[in-house]
Order: structure tokens, then sequence, then C-alpha cells
């Protein structure tokens, strides 16, 4: 079978809860960006959560949700120690329409899992377990592209060079099937600790490269975004940019195209970044054009910030067409 979206990502339980900035200062949890934990400050950060929502999560599995919602094929590939977590995720990710081809395996590490306090202006903190998820490898690709689509990667597995070497293996395999290869940055940490690796992967195999205002001038190590994103678009056909609320730019070559944003009430951040991934993708699997697609992106983030979790709960489909994008 043929999907139109595969994603490669760290598959991740995302354990939800409120948290006010008082017990944030408290538990020395750094607001609004994703710190990576021990096993034993995952187990300490859940047994202080006041209220719990789980999910199947991770950045890319998220984006992928978003994309079957609206009507395509998608699959993840991610892995998941044979525990009772690991079951729950492949379980959920298979009922909520997306393959998931690797089943959860008698592995070293436990399921990977992400407690995220979610404080009063909508803004989320990350505290990441890097459990099995963070393990995969080129020998956990399967032959899944059948005639192409598009791959999308998580620039978090760039922490070990066993990730890398996955996204390559993937990106080779997606380019002879005929397909395209998209990348999301994932977070400023990440381009600051694999600036090199990331430079040569957006120039050299991938088509489509997402990312936020913060993560692009670290990239390329400059307050300037437009000259970031300039340096960008020399090295990869496609690069989408969205900036914390303000319109998103798009970049082909020397052409920017203008997403433009309605500032809305938010409820939770969280998963906005995937969300716009979502749309954005959808689009240019479809053959939308730049504008188009990103537009549809900036419609999948509005809708999913305003209500708790990463991913879509209204009908999307139905939103496009309200914006005239059906």
């Amino acid at each position: 079978m043929t999907h139109a979206v595969i994603g490669i990502g760290n598959a991740i339980v995302d354990v939800i809860s409120h948290g006010t900035d008082t017990f944030l200062d408290q538990m020395g949890i750094e607001k609004g960006i994703m710190q990576l934990v021990e096993r034993e400050r995952a187990e300490l950060l859940y047994a202080a959560m006041q209220d719990r929502t789980e999910a199947p999560g991770g950045s890319v599995a998220n984006t992928l949700a978003g994309i079957g919602a609206l009507g395509l094929s998608t699959a993840f590939i991610g892995k998941v120690k044979d525990d009772a977590l690991g079951r729950f995720y492949a379980a959920a990710m298979e009922a909520s329409g997306t393959a998931f081809p690797n089943p959860p395996k008698p592995v070293d590490l436990p399921t990977s899992r992400s407690m995220i306090f979610v404080s009063p202006d909508g803004e989320r903190s990350m505290n990441t377990y890097l459990g099995a998820g963070a393990d995969i490898s080129s020998a956990d690709v399967p032959d899944v592209f059948g005639d192409g689509g598009i791959l999308f990667l998580e620039g978090y597995l760039f922490d070990k060079d066993e990730g890398k070497t996955a996204f390559a293996e993937a990106a080779a395999r997606m380019k002879a099937a005929g397909g395209r290869s998209a990348i999301t940055i994932s977070d400023p940490f990440c381009a600051d600790r694999h600036r090199a690796d990331f430079q040569r992967l957006i120039a050299e195999d991938m088509d489509i490269a997402i990312g936020n205002a913060a993560e692009w001038t670290t990239l390329y190590q400059t307050d300037d975004l437009e000259a970031a994103l300039d340096r960008a678009a020399e090295a990869c056909e496609i690069v989408a940019c969205t900036r914390s609320g303000e319109d998103v730019w798009v970049r082909s070559g020397d052409t920017q195209f203008t997403a433009p944003v309605t500032r809305t009430r938010v409820v939770d951040a969280t998963g906005a970044g995937d969300q716009f991934a979502a749309g954005f993708l959808y689009g240019l699997a479809t053959g939308r054009d730049l504008e188009t697609a990103a537009r549809m992106g900036v419609v999948c983030a509005r809708e999913v910030i305003g209500h708790l979790g990463p991913r879509p709960i209204a009908d999307v489909n139905a939103l496009f067409r309200a914006e005239g994008l059906a």
C-alpha cells in the first residue's frame, strides 16, 4: 500500500496536565521549551501532576494524525517497548487510522513518554524521557515506501547517531521510490546541538524544511531571520517558517509567500507547530500551491490551539471550506 505521508519520529506517550507558573518554578521546569529528563525525574513529574490526559504523541506522530484526519493515508515508523505504554501507543495509532508497521518489541528501555504542563497562558512546558523511541535506527525502517509520497522526519531524533542513519536510509529509499522528503527542525536546542548535520541534511537530502523563527536563526547563527531563510532557500527547494502568532513565511528560491495569521485565544499551544506541518504537508501532498498549503497549515494550527491536546478535534475539512481552501 502506498501512503501519502510516512513519518519517522520518537513514539512518545504524551501525559498532559495543567500547571501554574508557581508550580513550574517550584519543580524547576523551564517554561515553554522541551527539556530532556532522566527516568527518575520523569517518574517524579508524573507523580506531581494534578490531572492527567494520556495520548499517543510525538511531534511527527501528531502531524500524521492531523493529515490522517484530513483523509490521506499515513504510516508512522516508530519504536516502542512491549510494555503497557508501548502496547497502548501501537493500538492507539492503528485505531486512529495511522499504520504502525513496527510492533512493540522486548527492548531494553521503556517506551518514551513526555510530561507536558500547560500553564494558564496556554504555553506548554515539555519534559521528555527519551526511552525506546530515541533508539530508532536504519534497521527499524521497514519497506513501506511503495510508489513514493512524502517522508516527514523529526529533528529530535538527531540526538543519536542511529537516528541520523535512519533518516539517511529512509530519505534515499523515498527518493528511489519517486517521492519527496521533509524535515521539521523541532527545537532551537536541536539546531544548536546538531547544526552541521542539520545543514548538511537539508542541503543534500531534503526537499522541504519546516521550522519556527528561533529554529532558523539558531541553525544559521544569525539574528536576522530573513538572512537565515535566504540561506535555507539556497539549500532547500521549499522552506517554511512559523513566527509565533505572526504571518507564516514560505520560501521557494527567490520567491516568498505569506500566509496571514489572525491572533486568537490560546487554550493550549501544544501541537501548534505539528498541526501547521499537517496542513502544509497535506496541501503539498494534494497538489496545492505553496500559498494555499501554508494557509491550510495556519488553519490547522489555529484549530489545535483552541483546545487541550496536540491533535485536531474539529472537522478541519469544514474549516478549509469556510476559508475557501477546499
